[in-house]
């Protein structure tokens, strides 16, 4: 009779963190509509873009799912990190992988992206937003993170679908666009003054 390695159960999947402190950590999140960790390669380029200003930047991870965004910002070197996260098994994943990581600053909060940011802004670095593709989040947290979430040179991570029509804020700078299959992903760049520029 031969034996049969485990596999992990049907409920939860595997994701890898892919740079930095945790670099090749594993860490499981579970099977919910909706959650679509962002992959490997798009992830890689990512966070190329953002290694700039990722050490020491304080970061939004809203709609978090798996956190993965956020915990690879953590990796990489930012300060502090708040992953948004509305769905009680993801938010209590999220939680138990933070503490298995050893990431006393990720902070993981069960609620709504929207309820989250009508309370006192706290200014942030970075902002990752990549809600799940069946809803229609995108424009109203794009409005709500321009009253007061972002410092001056914040960067904005977008992830929608390919043809989904955004309209970003004026002062919204567009500094990197890539396409991945029916992915697009975006980094703005958040500047306070844009007066003067054609």
């Amino acid at each position: 009779m031969t034996s049969r390695a485990k596999k992990p159960p049907a409920s939860l999947h595997r994701l890898r963190i892919i740079g930095g402190r945790w670099r090749s950590r594993t860490f499981s999140f579970p099977v919910v509509d909706g959650l679509r960790p962002t992959g490997d390669r798009i992830r890689e380029t990512l966070f190329n873009w953002l290694a700039p200003i990722l050490p020491g930047a304080r970061c939004l991870d809203l709609f978090a799912g798996s956190g993965i965004l956020g915990l690879e910002a953590l990796s990489r070197g930012a300060s502090h990190c708040t992953l948004v996260e509305l769905h009680p098994a993801a938010a209590k994943q999220l939680r138990q992988n933070a503490q298995l990581l050893g990431a006393n600053n990720a902070q993981v909060l069960q609620t709504s992206a929207l309820a989250f940011l009508d309370q006192q802004p706290e200014p942030v670095d970075v902002v990752f937003l990549d809600p799940p593709f069946s809803g229609d989040f995108w424009q109203p947290v794009m409005n709500k993170l321009n009253e007061g979430w972002l410092r001056d040179g914040a960067m904005i991570y977008v992830e929608s679908p390919r043809d989904a029509a955004l309209i970003a804020p004026a002062n919204w700078l567009l500094h990197r666009e890539k396409l991945a299959g029916q992915v697009c992903y975006r980094l703005y760049r958040y500047e306070t003054n844009v007066s003067g520029r054609v």
